[in-house]
């Protein structure tokens, strides 16, 4: 079922007739006849493959369906700032940003660039604002485009979560769950719960983005990612993120095998070069207060990474130490290359977890998902 064929203002129509109960209150809110809403109503039945409403002499009732479809589509427009907009327009803006310009949108989409520019400058038209500017010899999207940009995309996810239930109901999922995996979720914990989803679930897709924080929490706000999995912030990071812990890891001090650090004591440990992850990051932080708890400050880092195959190599040809979990080098543990030197102190755990937006609803199967993931974080 494909969300870019359907009409937004049909999809408005349903959330009306949920809420109003009639044809005739929900044409008037959406400013369309009523035989013109009676046959958007059975165009997009057709085209969703399922009833949503029983027509009785007292109205319409909605049936479970429409009641799941009218929540998402009501969270859909909650994103957007004008009625006037148009599924077209949503698709054109997203299209241009994936692409970077009116010809790359047109390839993808298979509209044409005069349809797509002209979508758009509909668009700012509806919205009184410039979305799309000319910088050098491209063109590239305003402040106000990167804003409107962002309601679109988690307008999108809405939708695209609405014709999945819908679809689930059905008997099919269709749905693709898109997992932003941070440095340790990818050692143990995403692979094994991947794995015993697509067992039970083999028709979903499964996406995975991989990189740090910073790179994967701006994709999460724009509604391209479902979730993060790895290191949960102190604090959290804003109002529009939630966050739900799953285990508490204990990283260990790393080296190669046959390292010269003869006595693991703290201060040892200061006198040779560390490799560890930049400023900002929680395995940084504890690191550095792990040597101030202990009055040593600090040693200097000559390479920050976040990658464990690069520190991995770096430690097997140096006298490098690293901090690092020991599910993420468990293979390399195993074959001897290298060793744990020492534990680190009790203080020093990182809290691992999933990262959503706040207000977040997941579908049947992204919920069987994050069932899983606590699962197995607990096995």
């Amino acid at each position: 079922m494909e969300l870019w064929g359907l009409n937004l203002r049909h999809m408005r129509a349903v959330a009306e007739i949920c809420h109003l109960g009639s044809l005739s209150a929900a044409s008037e809110a959406v400013h369309l006849t009523q035989p013109a809403l009676t046959q958007a109503l059975a165009r997009l039945e057709k085209a969703i493959g399922l009833a949503l409403f029983d027509r009785t002499p007292g109205g319409m009732t909605a049936r479970p369906s429409a009641k799941l479809l009218a929540d998402r589509i009501n969270a859909a427009l909650g994103y957007l700032e004008s009625p006037r907009i148009t599924i077209t327009q949503m698709r054109a803006l997203i299209a241009f940003a994936a692409s970077g310009s009116y010809v790359g949108a047109s390839v993808a989409t298979g509209l044409s660039q005069p349809s797509l520019h002209r979508a758009i400058r509909d668009l700012s038209l509806a919205l009184k604002r410039t979305l799309v500017e000319r910088r050098g010899k491209g063109l590239a999207l305003t402040k106000a485009g990167r804003r409107t940009l962002r309601t679109f995309r988690l307008a999108r996810a809405e939708l695209e979560a609405g014709l999945s239930e819908i679809a689930a109901i059905k008997g099919i999922e269709t749905r693709r769950i898109a997992i932003g995996a941070m440095p340790l979720a990818r050692a143990r914990l995403l692979p094994k719960a991947i794995a015993s989803f697509n067992r039970l679930h083999p028709d979903v897709r499964i996406v995975v983005a991989e990189g740090s924080y910073s790179e994967l929490i701006e994709p999460l706000r724009d509604g391209e990612l479902d979730l993060l999995i790895g290191a949960l912030r102190t604090g959290g990071d804003g109002e529009d993120l939630a966050q739900r812990p799953l285990f508490d890891d204990r990283p260990v001090v790393i080296a190669r095998t046959g390292h010269p650090l003869a006595q693991p004591d703290i201060a040892a440990m200061a006198s040779f070069p560390w490799i560890i992850a930049a400023p900002g990051t929680p395995l940084r932080s504890q690191w550095e207060g792990m040597f101030l708890d202990a009055g040593i400050a600090p040693p200097p880092v000559p390479i920050e990474c976040g990658s464990v195959i690069v520190i991995r190599q770096i430690l097997i040809e140096t006298d490098f130490l690293t901090l690092l979990s020991p599910d993420q080098v468990a293979l390399e543990l195993k074959a001897g290359w290298l060793s744990k030197i020492c534990e680190a102190p009790p203080s020093l755990r990182r809290t691992i977890g999933i990262t959503t937006r706040s207000g977040w609803r997941p579908t049947a199967m992204q919920q069987a998902f994050l069932d899983i993931l606590r699962a197995v974080s607990e096995s």
